[in-house]
């Protein structure tokens, strides 16, 4: 594992890892940045970990990656926001790191509603977000980032859909640069995003996808429905056209997949 020192050497944020706890193994990196968090931890506090015994992806899944190949981390961010701009984070997560990722492979990323980095259609990086709000205001939120670097094999079930930058391009990456680079990229998107505006993170992130005007099938708590992709509401839900009408539907209870 990187020593904090190796991680913040030359790295020049002013709010993203300026304080960084780094574990050899941890459960989950976003349930350490929880317990910091409640006890009034800064923002841009990083918690990093070669491997995570209990690593959660979205819908209650497991975070699979091998130690000491990947990135595996989370931030705390408090910024000031409405209730209903919560559910925009994830997009906030996503435009950053595909924007460090194209700096680093020069290569265009696809942003994958609702929280998946893509590289030549097959997932890279997946995003946890998890929040805790005070009398209906937002006191922090947790950003949990997974991003599959050095790792060489897949599970059978993922193997056609996940992929890692040593994979597509064929050497190994020094991943202190690329931590630096994605908290560079947090912090330009987070200089808006702090204050509730979404407007410049909205338009990275919808340039990044091509889910939009197909045909999708979507599964949504058991309900597969089908329709075309329209756009992202005001909250952040995919807007869909259905047979039966308009549809929004949200993070946290829906996988989808564009259909062929």
């Amino acid at each position: 594992m990187y020593s904090k020192e190796e991680l913040q050497s030359g790295l020049t944020t002013h709010i993203f890892g300026k304080k960084i706890f780094t574990y050899d193994s941890i459960d989950s990196t976003n349930a350490c940045a929880k317990t910091l968090a409640s006890t009034g931890t800064d923002e841009g506090t990083v918690v990093i970990a070669e491997y995570q015994t209990a690593g959660r992806g979205r819908l209650g899944r497991t975070w699979q990656a091998e130690s000491g190949s990947n990135l595996l981390f989370s931030t705390i961010i408090r910024p000031t926001l409405e209730i209903n701009k919560v559910g925009l984070l994830p997009f906030f997560a996503a435009a950053g790191v595909a924007l460090a990722l194209e700096t680093m492979t020069d290569t265009r990323c696809e942003c994958k509603w609702p929280n998946d980095v893509l590289l030549n259609g097959k997932k890279c990086c997946g995003i946890l977000l998890e929040s805790s709000f005070q009398q209906n205001v937002l006191d922090y939120a947790i950003v949990g980032i997974g991003v599959n670097v050095n790792q060489k094999l897949f599970g059978e079930d993922l193997k056609d859909r996940a992929t890692s930058l040593s994979q597509e391009y064929g050497r190994v990456f020094d991943r202190r640069k690329i931590f630096q680079q994605i908290m560079k990229s947090l912090e330009l998107l987070y200089t808006e995003v702090k204050t509730g505006k979404f407007e410049v993170t909205l338009h990275e992130w919808k340039t990044r996808t091509k889910m939009f005007g197909k045909q999708v099938t979507l599964i949504q708590a058991g309900e597969r429905l089908y329709g075309r992709a329209m756009s992202l509401s005001a909250d952040g839900g995919l807007v869909l056209a259905t047979p039966d009408g308009q549809r929004v539907c949200y993070a946290g209870d829906v996988t989808f997949a564009i259909q062929s």
